[in-house]
Order: C-alpha cells, then structure tokens, then sequence
C-alpha cells in the first residue's frame, strides 16, 4: 500500500529492452519531432512575417502551429531521453507538469480546430457578413478563449488527478503521463471525481464534433452550388484535411480516456496515445501548408529570403 505523498518518481513504459531497439524509437522520434520543430516553426514564421497572411484564417493556423508545438515539446523530449539513456524514470512533480501541459496544449488544438471550422462555415456559408462577425477583435476574442478553457481545463484534471491517492506502485504503461494510466494507479474508491471530469470533458469534445459535422453539412451543400469545379475543389481541398484530423483527435481521445479497463492492452493503448499525441503535430503542417498555395508561397519566400541572407 502506497500513497501520492510517499512516491518521488514514477516509472515510464520501456518500450524495448533492447538497445538496438532503444536507439532505434529515439531515432524514430527525433524525426518526427524534428519534422513537427520544422513544419509548425515555418508556418508560425510565415504567417507572423507574411502581412499578406494576416487574415483569420492563417491567424489561427499560427495558433494550431503553437499548440502543435507545445504539445510535441511535452511529450516526446523525455521519451527521447529514456531511450538515450536506458532509463525510465520521471519525478513525481515532472509528471505532474507534463500532464498538466499535455492537456492543456490538447485541449487548445481542439478549441481551436473548433474555431477554424466556424471560419471556415462563415466565409463559405456567410461571404457577405464575413469581414463584420470575422475583425481582428473578434479572431483575438476567440483565439484567448480556446488558451483560457483549455487552462481551465489542464489546471482541473491536473489538480483533480494528483490529489488522488496511489494504491498500486508507481509504474505506468505508457511513455508519458497519462490520466487513463495514473488513475489505474489509484484507489478505486477514489477516481468517480477525476472519471466524472473525464466524462465532462469528453461530452465537451463530442459537442465540439458535433458542431464539427454539422457545420461541414451546410459548408458541403454551399460548395456544391458553386458553379467553377476549380472553386468547389478548392473548397473541399481545405476542408476534407481538416475535418480528418478532428476526426482522428476526437476518436482516439474519447477510445483511451473512455474504453474499459477489459480492452487496455500496453500496445493498443500505445498505438492510441501515439495516434493523438505524436502523430498530429507532425501531420498537421503537411496537411494545411501542403492544402493552400499561399501558405506554401510565403514559406517559399521566407526560405528564399534566409538563404539569400546566409
């Protein structure tokens, strides 16, 4: 029997005994970092220089890119470490951190796919009321209350989490802290408040999707009564992209934080978590840069510019 007070460190899923295999996920994971590092930091600097591209929707783009980063940088750097360095700990108040930022830089992402969606409804939907409803006052409203909810909502699930006490060891089954693994750490008597905020926090989510798809209904049947094939391409261009990546955020989050405790298998919780944590910060500049011509123009000035530079 064991408490949160008396443990110091907890214990990171090993994903390989091996130090082929070791050095191997690092490598593994300095790529995708890296990529993640080098399409989030291009779009963040071509949107903050291109005056061109300071317009709602490359303003929250520039606020996906920063989530994206943040939410890689929590997560992966100790990974990397523990593989470099054949070790598996983490201290108690480490884990509480990244936790704590994990979730708030996921819960941003979502608000802010959320907002990007409504964008794009009222450009396609609404072209002519627009530029009111769309200033720049409004984009910065927006773009606060996504960072503000999702403080609020790290700041509960982090607190909530950490007062619980533990009841069996310190060892979690997964390469970073997670809520779904600490809680099988705790007492079972404990967890109805923290599962309570989970449930809360999903409906959010699922409301989020909803929203999501309702509003891709109406986006859909306005692109579908424009008359230029290249306009209704270019519609659905920008936005099947995006509708895929909320799917696979929302999916994948609501299976790990909501799936009995009968279907949790180490390699199945391990190919969720990287589904929703790795994997999106990594797509996401490919997805949106890759979508738009004048994104990728001004990455290509940007580029241009550096190298002429050096």
């Amino acid at each position: 029997m064991s408490n949160s007070s008396s443990i110091s460190h907890f214990l990171l899923l090993a994903l390989a005994d091996m130090r082929q295999l070791q050095l191997l996920h690092f490598c593994l994971l300095l790529d995708i970092s890296l990529a993640a590092l080098l399409g989030n930091g291009l779009i963040i600097s071509a949107v903050a220089c291109g005056h061109h591209l300071h317009m709602p929707m490359f303003f929250f783009l520039l606020n996906l890119a920063l989530s994206d980063l943040g939410s890689i940088c929590t997560t992966v750097p100790k990974a990397m470490h523990n593989f470099l360095w054949d070790t598996r700990d983490i201290s108690y108040s480490g884990c509480a951190a990244q936790l704590f930022f994990f979730v708030f830089f996921i819960s941003a992402e979502l608000s802010l796919l959320t907002i990007m969606c409504y964008d794009r409804y009222m450009s396609i939907c609404k072209p002519l009321h627009y530029e009111t409803l769309q200033g720049s006052r409004a984009c910065a409203h927006m773009a606060a209350a996504a960072w503000a909810s999702a403080f609020l909502n790290a700041l509960l699930h982090t607190g909530n989490t950490f007062s619980l006490p533990l009841c069996h060891g310190n060892a979690l089954g997964q390469f970073f802290c997670e809520i779904p693994q600490i809680l099988k750490l705790t007492c079972s008597h404990s967890n109805l408040r923290e599962f309570g905020l989970i449930v809360f926090s999903i409906s959010l989510a699922f409301g989020c999707f909803v929203f999501l798809v309702f509003s891709y209904v109406q986006i859909f049947r306005a692109v579908l009564r424009i008359p230029s094939e290249l306009g209704r391409h270019k519609a659905f261009s920008t936005c099947l992209p995006h509708l895929a990546v909320v799917s696979l955020c929302v999916s994948t989050g609501i299976f790990t934080y909501l799936k009995p405790r009968s279907m949790s298998s180490p390699s199945l919780d391990l190919s969720v978590s990287v589904l929703y944590s790795v994997v999106p910060p990594a797509l996401n500049p490919l997805i949106y840069s890759l979508r738009n011509q004048e994104l990728k123009a001004a990455v290509r000035r940007l580029m241009t510019g550096w190298f002429q530079k050096h």
